[in-house]
């Protein structure tokens, strides 16, 4: 049995993601973040698609084209495969809890 919400090390210093399944065209993924983002002028370029949701916490993608979406509990997008994205910021005063899914 899993736990979406379950408590991590209080403040790690990093992200922490556990795969939660794998099948051949999908990969489900659970991030817990602390406040984390990607290093300055790194992109995502995924082979995969992506619908990834904040559970818990607060969140911003930024893209390639200079859009930028904020994201709070219960808000939802897909990032098609290939499209340059990056993590501008998490919550640094409380946790961030992602589910992803990535499918072909």
């Amino acid at each position: 049995m899993q736990n979406i919400f379950k408590k991590t090390q209080e403040k790690p210093p990093h992200e922490v993601v556990e795969e939660l399944l794998r099948a051949p065209h999908v990969r489900i993924e659970r991030i817990v973040s602390n406040g984390q983002a990607s290093p300055e002028n790194f992109w995502y370029d995924q082979n995969e698609s992506e619908w990834v949701a904040v559970l818990e916490g607060k969140a911003a993608i930024g893209y390639e084209n200079g859009d930028e979406v904020e994201l709070s509990a219960g808000d939802a997008i897909a990032i098609p495969a290939h499209t340059r994205h990056r993590v501008l910021w998490t919550d640094s005063t409380q946790r961030t809890v992602w589910l992803a899914v990535f499918y072909q």
